[in-house]
């Protein structure tokens, strides 16, 4: 089955992998170069790296509409905009069968996502209709979410809106944002490639999502996630369960800056560990960064503090 791909991160790589290895991809879509986390230099997303080290085709457009510069009408006698002629083009030659979007980032248009044989196909990060969005894991792990999981779905021009033919649930207890990503990378490449057969010869039933029971995952802006001594232990260990490489649960412990990399719910004290209070309890802040600094303990760093106030 020829197959175009449209995936932007670490979460998109095990789907595109599992296709690769069964199918053949034709082309791949992903985000335009961007600054890394350090804000030294522009670097691919981790699917652009590897459609290089597969050898395919890879496109970066920062839209698939005409922009002003084409010279060419924005928008059409219906007051639509007007798909990119070139991205278009690109997108017939790679005669797709089926599109999969994995957490590319970006909207399609009809004209794209009706494009091939069987239709676009999402591989969404949430149990939809709950977390439609840029950041489902997150909001799932903010909020307190017991489960999450994957859900196939088919790809409208609204934000993750398309009927649903699959979905598979995960607990969330116990892990955070980086051991999800993991895990539910894998469990959505399995269950697309388990089901692709059945998918495209029309053998499950979609189901349309209801509307009443949507939830929305905005993106997790820096700042928002920093620890707070008026919420809860729990609030504030979600927070740091949901931290990534763009957004760090923060905190400053006698005018040092830190990063919290990991803490638990205190269920005793000890005079060794370091402690963040809380609204009704303390959260146990097991390893840290301090700004400019090495990744360390919290016992480390407790001590360090100690040594250089004089105990």
């Amino acid at each position: 089955m020829n197959i175009v791909f449209m995936g932007t991160p670490t979460f998109a790589l095990p789907t595109l992998d599992a296709l690769a290895a069964e199918h053949n991809i034709t082309a791949i879509f992903t985000r335009p170069d961007a600054v890394s986390h350090r804000g030294k230099q522009k670097m691919p997303s981790l699917v652009k790296a590897r459609a290089t080290e597969l050898g395919i085709t890879c496109y970066t457009p920062r839209s698939f509409y005409q922009n002003l510069n084409d010279g060419a009408p924005l928008f059409n006698k219906e007051g639509n905009r007007v798909v990119d002629a070139t991205i278009l083009a690109d997108l017939k030659r790679s005669a797709p069968d089926l599109i999969v979007v994995v957490a590319y980032g970006m909207l399609l248009p009809s004209e794209v996502i009706d494009l091939p044989t069987f239709g676009s196909i999402n591989v969404h990060a949430s149990l939809l209709p709950r977390w439609r969005g840029a950041a489902p894991i997150q909001r799932a792990l903010l909020a307190g979410d017991e489960q999450t999981g994957i859900t196939l779905m088919r790809m409208e021009t609204e934000l993750d809106v398309g009927p649903y033919c699959l979905q598979a649930a995960t607990s969330t207890q116990g892990k955070n944002y980086q051991q999800l990503i993991v895990e539910m990378g894998t469990m959505g490449a399995e269950l697309l490639t388990q089901n692709l057969e059945a998918i495209t010869s029309g053998e499950l039933a979609w189901i349309s999502q209801d509307n009443r029971l949507a939830t929305y995952a905005d993106k997790v802006q820096k700042g928002s996630i920093d620890l707070d001594p008026a919420l809860t232990v729990l609030e504030n260990y979600n927070r740091v369960r949901a931290s990534t490489h763009h957004a760090r649960s923060r905190t400053t412990i006698l005018g040092k800056r830190i990063m919290v990399l990991e803490a638990c719910p205190a269920k005793e004290r000890h005079n060794k560990t370091l402690y963040y209070e809380c609204a009704d309890g303390a959260l146990e802040i097991g390893l840290l960064k301090p700004d400019g600094g090495k990744q360390m303990t919290g016992t480390s760093f407790l001590a360090g503090l100690r040594q250089s106030s004089g105990g």
